[in-house]
């Protein structure tokens, strides 16, 4: 038996939360009484991954995008009462991780897509250690590379075609992170990758000389905390699934 609080304090440890400045609080959002043998994760925290737990059984959830965001409404109605509702109906804890998880060198988002993708990494994009550089396992066309990325993420991305022919080396930042793609052209780098696009974003690689590939904010976002699902359910002796609700975004 797990309380939720050892939990919480092992995974806020691990991905150390402390050193980051976030849009939201990490670790535990929402305290359920009962102890925890069965842990779902997934990708948000959305009425549909709550229902879908819920009916497995799960005792607490771990997410990436959780509640009690700034500059949110603060009100607890509509969408958000009945997310907490189901919640605390069923005495379910709620765990998420943002920044932590997308930075942590093994279990993050980004150390996860890399190992999707058969990436050799060789240093972080930012200070922080949100976003990686790093290189194929071969030379790439950006078509091989959209390609690579749809096989391993079951999504066709969207292709910005700005830099050179031969694509050889990376950078990559999952989610909305497509801000990051001038910092990105800024190394060097003759592709960026990231989840989401915005209108600037097309100029951007266009002028900067670098590819870019939407791949999916949801789809380049599922590795991270099914794998720190996985790893706390190694420390602690807990059954775990991790739950995709489908996003086409």
């Amino acid at each position: 038996m797990t309380s939720i609080h050892a939990l919480a304090r092992h995974a806020d440890e691990l991905l150390e939360v402390g050193r980051f400045s976030d849009y939201c609080p990490n670790g535990l959002q929402v305290e359920g009484g009962r102890p925890v043998h069965r842990l779902a994760s997934g990708v948000t925290a959305s009425r549909a991954f709550i229902e879908a737990a819920v009916a497995r059984g799960a005792d607490a959830l771990l997410v990436h995008h959780g509640y009690f965001w700034k500059g949110e409404d603060a009100r607890v109605t509509g969408m958000k009462r009945e997310r907490l509702r189901l919640l605390l109906t069923h005495d379910v804890s709620l765990l998420a991780y943002h920044l932590p998880l997308d930075a942590h060198p093994e279990l993050g988002n980004n150390a996860q897509l890399a190992a999707r993708l058969g990436f050799r990494v060789e240093g972080p994009l930012r200070e922080d250690g949100v976003g990686l550089v790093g290189s194929p396992p071969e030379t790439l066309e950006g078509a091989a590379l959209c390609d690579r990325l749809e096989a391993a993420l079951g999504r066709r991305p969207q292709w910005v075609q700005g830099g050179p022919v031969m694509i050889r080396r990376i950078g990559w930042c999952t989610g909305a992170a497509q801000g990051f793609i001038e910092q990105a052209a800024a190394l060097g780098l003759d592709a960026y990758i990231s989840g989401e696009i915005s209108e600037q974003t097309v100029h951007v690689a266009r002028e900067a000389g670098i590819h870019y590939f939407a791949a999916g904010h949801h789809a380049t976002e599922r590795d991270g905390a099914r794998a720190l699902g996985s790893r706390l359910a190694d420390v602690f002796n807990l059954q775990h699934e991790f739950i995709d609700i489908e996003n086409p975004v």
